[in-house]
């Protein structure tokens, strides 16, 4: 934790007009990608990996379903009975919550066993409070998804597994029907003759050589031919199943889409200021300084010569505009980005406490480091905060905290006054500017400005 205090300097902070707004996941789904070696092609499917692991998921399905039907069976049962209550509102969000570990589960399942890569879901975006925890939990679409998928894949799994099990029994079993005939009990025709054998209708017993090669030959088209293509087949529409119900819809990818190319054009955006910056401080900037120590030197060298009053009045003038331009060029790269931002943000934000015109307490616990763009982002929230405070909040001393929030997914800063309150929004303040930049990186700012004060105005910013 960093703690920082000022409560002498005087110095000014960066002009309002520094802190202009600026002016985005879920990622495309990636191509399906194979976790396992690609089999031969001549090799027939029963001897294949792919159909035994295909078996193996029937199976761990068969295992699987009974619990998570009957967690949405409960889910339903309580959320039912206790849904006008409180109690019963908060057990129904907490068990679609958690209903989102069962998607997890059952991807993890489909793409070991049937190398079949299913999305994940957007994230859950929980609310703050009890009660936005409640409707984060009920509005939760994934949720939702995940329990019809609980419901839904009990009766398919039922289905699929027994039909696989019984082709496949059925089969080895007419493979070897030829061994265990003889174990068979006897069997009296209505002839009164005896038969070792299964009878097929009346009077008709599978016995001897050409009945055990019709068996042998039934058996080879169960089990080589027909098992692998429905027990394959069965498992690949339980993966559709699974990547329908567990995988993000179309209009998440879209969403999602959009926030990555809004994520990329956030940091692309910051790289070319920071470079706009250095090009600035390297390059035009040290040309100037260039300029105004030459035309220093020159009214130096000027100074005890009989030269026009006029010509020396000129030097010193474009001396002064040089070194005004100068000025100018660096407050307007400190807009652009601090070169001070590059050092962290916990750096940036002790330069701003040691300008700042009265006493403010600085404390930082952020232990990861947030991306540049959300870096540049606190910084101007910041700077336009502490302005604000210290022109307008008729407070004698302001309180900043940084901190993380929602599991460390969310950077928190807080600006905290004991002035008068009462901010107005319309009266100009920059806050207006300062909510659209955060609503840029999906950020938001909240204000608690009661008349009489104190006024508290609270930046949350995605880490990332």
């Amino acid at each position: 934790m960093l703690e920082c205090m000022n409560t002498t300097t005087m110095a000014s902070l960066p002009d309002e007009s520094s802190v202009d707004t600026m002016g985005p996941t879920y990622s495309e789904t990636e191509p399906a990608r194979s976790i396992h070696k690609r089999e031969p092609k001549l090799v027939p499917a029963f001897f294949k990996r792919t159909t035994w692991r295909a078996f193996a998921y029937h199976w761990a399905m068969l295992l699987l379903v009974p619990f998570g039907f009957a967690y949405a069976i409960l889910t339903i049962l309580l959320g039912a009975s206790l849904l006008v209550t409180i109690v019963g509102l908060s057990i129904a969000a907490a068990m679609l919550i958690g209903a989102r570990s069962w998607g997890q589960l059952q991807r993890t399942l489909t793409e070991a066993l049937l190398d079949k890569h299913v999305d994940a879901p957007p994230r859950l975006v929980r609310r703050p409070g009890f009660m936005g925890f409640i409707r984060s939990g009920l509005g939760d679409a994934s949720g939702w998804r995940a329990l019809a998928h609980m419901l839904v894949s009990f009766a398919t799994t039922l289905v699929a597994s027994l039909l696989s099990i019984t082709f496949l029994v059925t089969g080895l079993g007419c493979l070897t029907y030829w061994y265990w005939v003889q174990w068979l009990p006897l069997q009296q025709a209505t002839d009164g003759s005896w038969h070792r054998g299964t009878s097929i209708g009346s009077n008709i017993y599978a016995e001897g050589p050409t009945w055990n090669l019709v068996y042998v030959a039934v058996g080879v088209l169960f089990t080589f031919l027909l098992w692998p293509a429905i027990n394959n087949g069965l498992a690949r529409l339980q993966g559709l199943l699974a990547a329908g119900l567990l995988g993000p819809t179309e209009a998440q990818l879209r969403v999602n889409t959009v926030e990555e190319q809004r994520k990329h054009t956030v940091q692309d955006a910051d790289a070319r200021l920071a470079q706009i910056e250095r090009d600035l401080h390297d390059g035009t900037q040290a040309q100037l300084v260039a300029i105004a120590m030459k035309l220093g030197d020159a009214r130096d060298r000027l100074a005890d010569k009989d030269i026009d009053e006029n010509i020396k009045a000129l030097l010193a003038s474009a001396q002064a505009t040089a070194t005004d331009a100068m000025n100018d060029l660096r407050s307007l790269a400190s807009g652009i980005r601090p070169a001070v931002i590059n050092d962290g943000l916990d750096t940036a934000l002790e330069s701003l406490v040691a300008a700042a015109p009265m006493p403010v307490s600085l404390t930082y616990s952020v232990d990861s480091r947030p991306d540049p763009a959300i870096e540049a982002i606190a910084y101007f929230c910041a700077a336009e905060l502490l302005n604000n405070a210290a022109k307008h909040s008729g407070g004698t001393r302001i309180t900043v905290k940084v901190g993380a929030g929602n599991h460390g997914k969310l950077l928190l800063l807080s600006v905290l006054d004991d002035g008068v309150g009462g901010v107005d929004l319309a009266a100009g303040s920059g806050i207006e500017g300062l909510k659209a930049r955060a609503a840029n990186v999906d950020g938001t700012l909240d204000i608690s400005s009661p008349r009489g004060g104190p006024t508290e105005i609270t930046v949350s910013l995605p880490l990332s």
